[in-house]
């Protein structure tokens, strides 16, 4: 609905569970273990708002799926005196919804049994049974109770959910303890939730006495993760009905303060969603969602009431110190507070006793303490006058001053945070930039922003200019966090007050730091500002910064596919910094020397460089130059990218190198890095045939580069989905992407992008039999003197050989492929790419020469084994297949045909999109020949990997664990006759040992308990 514009917003609560996937699965394990008659008491538990009624739900949707009958009941604050009162809600709230249901006639039934519980069920006439002493009325009451719930158990298995048992009477506990140990045998699933943070001594020894009897399973929630927090958050706000600028305010400051605040509580981010909808800071307009101008979070009022009640029970004495604790922070330190309010030890520790009982501060350790939660601090904090909190905070500084007179350091952010919330300044700026300093040595980029842009202000205050470093340091924690324009501000400020106050040092590095920030860009840019610092560094005669900048100037000259040039102007820098001795810069120059290797074609020498950059980054502690390296280094493997060079190590192998760089990358909050280290992680995953995980893994790289505005990125992360995509045999989405991936190369000026991405659509749009189209796109990145050196231009030539063989010009396809064999390295000469051998042989078929042409896909089929390629192998053992069919192989063919089936199941397998999967599995099938109309004798035989009834039966008692004269024995043949078939068995399975025969004999179902009968 909308109103003069403005659209009702949906509510501020998330579509579906977030996370808790372990817990759920746990879950559906036991209603199906419930449904085969093994009773079941789950706990559910946690703090308030942490999600115990949501998983209940989900449970009670999958519950309900399987026929069970869903009973609940709920416990209030006021029923710890009131006896049997969640049985008496669920059942008055049955009869209630329904008083002609069968259920509700079965409790009617009952309810002279159940008197005093249900006394408006008895009728008039029917006087109630007389009621026992106290002890034996309610064993008599649970035992009706009990069996009443387990005879409806024999007409459905039956979910029973008791929520908020913190607040239960004991009866009822007791009542629900006896329930669990006589349903074991039953189809009764008891499913019971508390809050963590509210317990009762009688919860207390009921939870002590089902673990003493093993009785309950426990789910024990914790709060959302960061990134949990944040799928919560595109949940809420569809990504479909949410702006540009919103969905990286979601993915940026708001999840980052949300998760400060809330702690990943899913309540209290909601209710926090909503003050802020409330407050017109986040506003629905024309269905779609945008902020307005940033203002403070307020608390939600549920959480502000909470505090008050709580509150109001302390003495006066425990409110001043309470108050103290809030202005000292989230967490805070027992002897300062002890100090700060002149108490002595006895008196100090029971007001804290008295705070801890009101739940509001929980103890952390011996010296201390914390809120309980984030939004019980800041409702506390929130209640202060500002003239208060100011002078507070100024006493707290100065305590930590005087406290810490040797360790200042260890306290930076204390002292940064008090003296500015005081005021105070000068002090405020000193301490503040300090702590921006550390914060980013500790990879803290969001924390170093906010210490510095405290800093900033502070010098504001004071009438001065801050100095340029502070911009350069906060541009550099931007640029960490992926948000370039706030970082290109910031560079662009530093080099302005640098150039101003004659900061030499300061205004190159910001020179250099815009070169690099617009290399995610536009390498027009990139190259100004490069230009510019290398002219800058030769004006101040500082050999550091000169060799830094002909490095930048090299990457450049890489990045618009000049290896040659690039690697003129990496060498330079490296005989400069060995003349230094600079470790740092010969490290960042090794790394870029490994890039230029890889991307001019040459693996070996590129491994070479970044095993010594690797090493280097270890000792110097750089992690963003490891987790660069380390993915980058992933290019070794046969990759989509590098599957037309010699490839020189297995995608098991690199992969590791790529989660490995993944996880430096999370771990220093490093955007631009991690959307790096997901795109080549993607590309090894997808290239060994892990399609599930690799597209996951692409996505978000995707996702990220977007978020970021990284063009790069979004180019690379685009021309991998839609390498992708293609082996998927989806060509449609993998030609958009190319398509996009193309657009954003030609727009970023990098000629190494625009050729790679060329090569992919070229190829994308010969499968879609757009011949013209491919023709036309490779004619624009390569001409007769174009060399087949770089991974690009080999990329785009390897592409030209699928147009010529598309367009039936074998002899020109292996014209090519000879350019392309002369053109690898001198030590790669006897060993040829994977993709180059592959389009050989199909050449030498179209060709008519079939001899070679199996050798050809032979060498490939061993190689892309070897390195794990598995999307390649199906094709080449289909072509194989049909080789062999041409000279009347047929059983070569069918076992080449049967190994392709094998893979293409095997991949699909792995696909977790459903139509995705269904259309790789046709399509793939599609190229197989019709399987012929075998006897059962030779389907049998096929199915086996093409061993006979007896060859089978050799493998069944070898897994068995029986000797060859056993074997013998059993089959009344000679040793030697054993032998034999054991021989056969090997090599048709391609095993090396016996165990290996008992492996394969089990997983195929061959190993049976029972001997076979010796013959007559």
């Amino acid at each position: 609905m909308k109103t003069m514009g403005v659209s009702l917003p949906p509510p501020m609560s998330s579509p579906t569970l977030i996370g808790r996937a372990d817990h759920r699965a746990t879950l559906k394990l036991l209603v199906e273990r419930v449904q085969q008659g093994m009773g079941q008491l789950v706990l559910v538990s946690g703090e308030a708002g942490v999600g115990k009624s949501r998983l209940v739900a989900e449970a009670k949707s999958y519950a309900a799926e399987r026929g069970f009958l869903l009973l609940q009941g709920h416990c209030f604050p006021t029923d710890l005196t009131y006896s049997y009162a969640p049985l008496l809600d669920l059942l008055r709230t049955l009869l209630a919804s329904n008083l002609a249901s069968p259920l509700a006639a079965k409790i009617t039934a009952v309810a002279r049994d159940l008197f005093p519980l249900l006394p408006e069920l008895i009728p008039e006439e029917e006087p109630p049974l007389p009621l026992l002493e106290p002890e034996q009325e309610n064993r008599r009451l649970f035992t009706v109770l009990t069996k009443f719930l387990l005879e409806c158990s024999r007409d459905a298995p039956i979910m029973l959910i008791i929520e908020d048992v913190h607040w239960s009477d004991d009866t009822s506990l007791d009542l629900l303890h006896h329930l669990a140990r006589h349903s074991t045998s039953h189809p009764l699933l008891l499913l019971v939730t508390y809050r963590l943070d509210e317990m009762q001594p009688a919860l207390r020894s009921w939870l002590a006495q089902l673990d003493r009897e093993r009785l309950a399973h426990e789910i024990r929630l914790q709060p959302l993760s960061h990134d949990e927090l944040g799928t919560m958050l595109l949940a809420i706000f569809d990504e479909q009905h949410t702006e540009f600028g919103m969905r990286r305010f979601l993915h940026g400051e708001l999840l980052n303060a949300l998760f400060t605040l809330t702690e990943g509580n899913p309540f209290f981010v909601e209710e926090t969603l909503s003050s802020l909808v409330a407050a017109g800071d986040i506003v629905y307009v024309h269905g779609y969602w945008t902020r307005h101008l940033r203002s403070e979070i307020a608390i939600p009022r549920s959480v502000q009431d909470a505090v008050e009640q709580r509150t109001a029970r302390l003495s006066e004495a425990a409110r001043h110190v309470l108050s103290l604790a809030a202005v000292a922070g989230r967490h805070f330190d027992y002897v300062l507070l002890q100090r700060l309010t002149g108490y002595d030890e006895q008196q100090f520790l029971l007001l804290m006793k008295e705070l801890v009982a009101a739940q509001l501060v929980v103890e952390a350790s011996v010296d201390e303490f914390s809120f309980r939660h984030a939004l019980t601090r800041q409702a506390i904090y929130t209640q202060l006058l500002l003239r208060e909190r100011r002078s507070l905070h100024q006493t707290i500084a100065e305590m930590i001053e005087r406290q810490s007179a040797g360790t200042r350091d260890v306290h930076l952010e204390d002292l940064a945070y008090h003296f500015y919330q005081a005021r105070a300044w000068q002090l405020a700026a000193d301490y503040a930039q300090r702590a921006g300093a550390k914060a980013l040595q500790l990879y803290t980029p969001r924390a170093a922003i906010e210490y510095f842009t405290s800093a900033i202000e502070a010098t504001a205050h004071l009438g001065q200019v801050p100095v340029p470093t502070m911009f350069h340091t906060r541009g550099l924690a931007y640029e960490m966090l992926g948000e370039f324009e706030q970082a290109r501000r910031d560079y662009t400020q530093a080099l302005d007050t640098a150039h101003t106050t004659n900061d030499h040092m300061t205004e190159w590095q910001s020179t250099i730091n815009l070169g690099c920030l617009w290399a995610g860009h536009d390498y027009t840019q990139a190259e100004t500002w490069f230009r510019q610092a290398l002219a800058l560094a030769q004006a101040l005669n500082e050999p550091v910064l000169h060799a830094h900048s002909l490095n930048r100037i090299g990457n450049w000259h890489m990045n618009v596919d000049q290896s040659h040039e690039a690697l003129r102007f990496h060498q330079e820098a490296l005989d400069l910094f060995e003349q230094l001795h600079d470790a740092r810069g010969l490290a960042e120059t090794l790394d870029l020397l490994g890039m230029v290797s890889y991307l001019g074609g040459d693996l070996h020498q590129g491994t070479a460089y970044y095993h010594q950059a690797i090493a280097r980054f270890w000792e110097l502690g750089d992690k963003p130059g490891l987790t660069s390296s380390l993915a980058t280094l992933t290019l070794r493997g046969a990759t989509y990218q590098t599957d037309s060079l010699v490839s020189v190590a297995s995608l098991a192998e690199v992969c590791q190198d790529a989660e490995h760089a993944l996880r430096i990358a999370r771990e220093i909050g490093h955007r631009s890095a991690e959307a790096y280290a997901l795109l080549q992680l993607g590309l090894c995953l997808g290239s060994q045939g892990d399609y599930g995980r690799a597209l996951a893994a692409a996505q978000q790289s995707l996702d990220i580069a977007q978020e970021i505005e990284h063009r790069q990125w979004q180019t690379a992360a685009h021309t991998v989905l839609g390498g992708m995509l293609q082996g998927l045999l989806t060509y449609e989405q993998a030609r958009d992407h190319c398509v996009q991936a193309l657009a954003l190369a030609h727009e970023s000026g990098s000629l190494f992008w625009t050729c790679i991405a060329t090569g992919y659509l070229a190829s994308v749009t010969l499968r879609m039999h757009d011949l013209a189209q491919a023709e036309q796109l490779l004619h624009a990145v390569l001409s007769p003197n174009t060399p087949a050196e770089t991974m690009a231009q080999r990329m785009a030539w390897c592409a030209s050989v699928e147009l010529a063989l598309a367009q039936g010009h074998p002899a020109r396809a292996l014209a090519i492929i000879d350019q392309l064999m002369a053109a690898q390295f001198q030590d790669t000469q006897e060993q040829h790419s994977l993709r180059v051998l592959k389009l050989r042989g199909d050449a030498l078929v179209m060709a008519q020469r079939p001899v070679e042409a199996e050798s050809a896909y032979g060498s490939a089929q061993a190689l892309a084994m070897a390195q794990g390629v598995r999307p390649i192998q199906w094709r080449i053992s289909i072509a194989l297949g049909h080789l062999y069919q041409g000279q009347r192989r047929t059983t070569e063919a069918e076992q080449a045909f049967a190994t392709a089936r094998t893979v293409i199941e095997e991949l699909a397998a792995s696909i977790a999109d459903e139509p995705l999967r269904d259309n790789f599995l046709h399509l793939a099938m599609a190229r197989l020949p019709q399987r012929p109309s075998w006897s059962p004798i030779r389907r049998a035989k096929n199915a086996f990997g093409g061993l006979t009834a007896r060859e089978r039966e050799v493998a069944s008692l070898i897994a068995q664990g029986k000797s060859n004269q056993a074997i013998a024995n059993v089959l009344v043949v000679t040793k030697r006759t054993v032998e034999t078939h054991i021989s056969n068995v090997m090599f048709k399975l391609g095993c090396t040992s016996r165990t290996q025969i008992a492996v394969w004999a089990v997983e195929m179902g061959l190993a049976s308990t029972s001997e076979p009968e010796p013959y007559p």
